[in-house]
């Protein structure tokens, strides 16, 4: 939960932001943009490390880099050092991802990786509650700072968790393939390009909710503590898109056409949230994208490395890589477009080809 979580958590601040560093709101965005191309780069290190010294270590490792940067973010006055340490942060919580999935695919095989991800999402569905709802709640009282102190507390809290109950599960007599070798042979592989595209639309669509919403919100008279509160609906409904996807893989769906009519759920919903974004019913519809992601990410995610498994953290690292620079990119257009239904309706678009050009995963 801890990417997701530090997100959610920080996104209610970026309005207290822009007012306290004098940006607008459109810089103030970006900072979700750089976040995610640090993130990249935090995926393919804490991959490729979690095959040569450890998964435990690379987490641990991971959870010092972030906290070093949430406190270089609490005393800082300059714009751009909070990019920076935005940055640090970023390369810190990938281990939260990456590492994660990769215990996970050390444990489990085929269906069964997409059940235990299904059941994954649905712990994740509780991020935004905790994230929002916290968030808000924190920037009301303490502004932007509260909220930089709180995600450093979380991150020291989550390295003695760890150093407590973590296994290690890298095995013994794993393959250690040079990072550049395997991401050769991985880039010319068509199947995880598209997973790579699919995932990063999909984040898109979710992550732009949370870069833009705030300031929706504020058009609309919301402030940062009603906006906390959508965590609770967001959450509802991704725990109904993982009951849904574990429900209907039990019954023998398949997962391509699975993810094939999530991608039309995506597009009709983001259409009504064009519509209705002027309104707070904007709210019903985007529940329809936060179902459509809770199906469609633990099944593109549990499928996109079954010829890698031998090389579990390091491919794992370079899907990562690639999604995350993709949804780096497509975050920093959003940033800019600061349009929340075109934005999501133009995704859905994309993946929408996608898929119907994807013959199997």
């Amino acid at each position: 939960m801890f990417p997701q979580l530090v997100e959610t958590i920080y996104s209610p601040a970026l309005p207290s932001i822009a007012s306290s560093f004098h940006v607008s709101h459109e810089q103030s965005s970006q900072t979700l943009s750089v976040y995610f191309f640090a993130f990249a780069i935090g995926v393919a290190l804490w991959g490729w490390l979690s095959d040569w010294i450890g998964r435990r270590p690379a987490m641990l490792l991971g959870l010092v880099c972030y906290a070093c940067g949430a406190v270089l973010a609490i005393f800082t006055t300059d714009f751009n050092i909070l990019l920076l340490a935005r940055m640090v942060a970023a390369l810190g919580a990938a281990a939260g991802s990456v590492v994660v999935q990769t215990i996970l695919r050390d444990s489990y095989e085929s269906n069964a990786l997409a059940r235990v991800f299904s059941v994954l999402g649905a712990a994740l569905a509780i991020s935004p509650v905790f994230g929002l709802m916290s968030g808000g709640w924190i920037v009301s009282f303490y502004g932007h700072i509260g909220v930089f102190i709180g995600l450093a507390i979380l991150a020291i809290c989550l390295f003695i968790l760890t150093v407590v109950v973590l296994p290690e599960t890298r095995p013994q007599t794993m393959a250690r393939p040079a990072l550049f070798k395997l991401g050769s042979v991985m880039l010319k592989d068509l199947g995880i390009w598209k997973s790579a595209v699919l995932i990063s639309l999909f984040n898109t669509m979710i992550f732009s909710y949370y870069s833009l919403a705030p300031f929706l919100f504020e058009r609309l008279g919301w402030g940062a503590r009603e906006f906390g509160w959508t965590g609770g609906v967001l959450a509802i409904s991704s725990l109904v898109g993982s009951f849904l996807n574990r429900r209907m893989l039990m019954n023998g769906w398949k997962i391509e056409g699975l993810i094939r009519y999530t991608c039309l759920l995506a597009l009709l919903s983001s259409m009504l949230v064009f519509i209705l974004q002027d309104s707070i019913w904007f709210l019903a519809p985007m529940m329809g994208i936060v179902i459509a992601y809770s199906i469609v990410i633990p099944n593109v995610l549990s499928t996109a490395l079954t010829d890698y498994r031998q090389y579990a953290g390091t491919a794992g690292a370079i899907l990562g890589l690639t999604y995350y620079l993709l949804l780096g990119v497509m975050l920093a257009i959003a940033g800019f477009v600061q349009n929340l239904g075109l934005v999501l309706a133009v995704c859905a678009l994309i993946a929408g080809f996608v898929i119907v050009r994807k013959k199997s995963f």
